[in-house]
């Protein structure tokens, strides 16, 4: 199940309910340690430091109950009472370059500017530029507002305790938090509480896609149209149609300007490529279209962009817009249940609804709120850092996976494709949320799966991951 995003007050509710529901304290903060301690095996190697800074409360305590679980590392715990007094203890260990650091030295409850001791022993950390694991919230950062009491800590990971907080999600929280990990069962009673937020888990997609029977053929699952390809820009179509076909539908075709049709073709085995123009109609059976990746030639007439918006407009299946055609599309209303899905970057969102990026990256849910009303109730997937996935009312899902190293060219058009893909297909067509979020997730999963092995890694290797997660 995916996990609310919660408020302080909201965790603060949480753990008292806990607590008087008989839940022990030590027992949470011994599995907190628990989680801790796997989390750091997976970054760390056989005999590496391990330094852990524990502060006095709470969150101290969680990062001081990990030691016991490092097996194999060498441990040095380091307790911050004092922090003037600890600074020349924390230049010494990290002399010995860590290759990694528990930080637990401020948890929720802080809100209050820190004292000039603490922002040196924090300074000294961050200068340090050695990996940071951070339990629950990088010190120093509030987990409410996102804003810093003077310094805080830069983590490389963030394992936040049994659900994420609001503050972290933040973009201007994003350079202290790291990648954002949710560390669950931890021995809390069930959730109480609802959220407009929502957290996706890798254990809501199980099961899905559901199972193919046996007596089975390609009629069965849907023919995706992928209208791209323009000069100058074919390579985009073709990573589109790839990730079309990596979702497994019965047909992908292309359908190109023609002027690009033979270097297209010439590149694809398994779908199909039509040499096209706005004039000639899409194959009956099409059961989703894909409009937008690489239809940026300003060569192309209007025409297509009166294509687009029809189709937008019309189409009886889902529609899904990406790159340049988003311009295209207008707003107001579209047919009910016509499943209608915008792909968007912050920046050509912020041109969508006519403010600057920075306005978007500031709100992100309200932009997602204001492009899905804008577009006729439209699902947007407002890509970045946390994609979220959602639209005009209900909830919004911020996804789990991926990382920086999907900032490449052709990482969204092999995104378009696949989401494409998924959608053309009957069976899934009557959850399109699930879909989307579905695909979305296994795209950055992908990406988690290359860069866990590999320093570096290209799209190419990207479609040859995604849907394995």
């Amino acid at each position: 199940m995916s996990v609310p995003v919660v408020t302080v007050a909201q965790m603060r509710e949480w753990e008292q309910a806990s607590w008087d529901a008989g839940c022990s304290q030590a027992d949470v903060i011994s599995k907190v340690g628990e989680k801790v301690a796997a989390r750091a095996l997976q970054l760390t190697r056989d005999n590496d430091r391990i330094l852990i800074l524990a502060g006095k409360g709470h969150n101290g305590d969680d990062a001081r109950s990990a030691g016991p679980h490092l097996i194999g590392r060498k441990v040095r715990i380091l307790n911050v009472i004092d922090p003037a007094g600890s600074v020349p203890e924390l230049k010494t260990a990290l002399q010995k370059k860590p290759g990694l650091i528990i930080e637990g030295l401020f948890g929720i409850g802080l809100s209050r500017p820190l004292a000039n001791d603490w922002v040196e022993f924090i300074e000294t950390i961050n200068e340090a530029a050695l990996p940071v694991l951070a339990v629950d919230v990088p010190s120093g950062l509030d987990a409410e507002t996102a804003e810093t009491h003077g310094v805080s800590i830069c983590a490389a990971v963030t394992l936040t305790v049994g659900a994420p907080k609001i503050g972290l999600l933040k973009f201007h929280a994003s350079p202290f938090v790291g990648r954002l990990e949710v560390a669950t069962g931890t021995g809390l009673i069930g959730r109480q509480f609802d959220s407009e937020l929502q957290w996706t888990e890798p254990e809501d997609f199980e099961r899905y896609p559901p199972l193919r029977r046996a007596d089975t053929h390609k009629g069965g699952y849907g023919h995706a149209a992928v209208v791209a390809g323009s000069v100058g820009y074919h390579g985009a179509s073709v990573l589109a149609a790839r990730g079309a076909l990596r979702a497994m539908p019965g047909l992908v075709s292309v359908f190109c300007e023609e002027k690009v049709y033979q270097p297209v073709a010439s590149q694809l085995q398994a779908a199909m490529v039509h040499p096209w123009t706005p004039a000639k109609a899409l194959p009956e059976h099409t059961t989703a279209i894909v409009i937008g990746p690489a239809l940026a030639s300003h060569e192309l007439g209007s025409d297509w962009q009166e294509f687009a918006n029809e189709q937008w407009q019309s189409f009886t299946m889902p529609v899904l817009v990406d790159a340049s055609a988003l311009y295209w599309i207008q707003p107001g209303p579209t047919p009910l249940n016509s499943r209608r899905i915008i792909t968007p970057h912050p920046g050509e969102a912020a041109r969508m609804l006519g403010i600057k990026a920075n306005a978007v990256q500031e709100n992100r849910v309200g932009a997602l709120r204001d492009l899905s009303n804008k577009y006729g109730n439209c699902w947007v997937v407002l890509k970045g850092h946390h994609t979220l996935i959602g639209r005009s009312s209900g909830e919004i899902f911020v996804n789990s996976s991926g990382n920086a190293f999907l900032a490449q060219g052709g990482s969204g058009d092999v995104l378009a494709g696949y989401l494409g893909g998924l959608l053309a297909q009957p069976r899934l067509q009557a959850q399109p949320l699930k879909a989307i979020r579905y695909g979305v997730w296994q795209h950055g999963a992908a990406a988690d799966f290359l860069t866990d092995r590999k320093k570096a890694w290209t799209i190419e290797d990207l479609l040859h991951s995604i849907g394995e997660a």
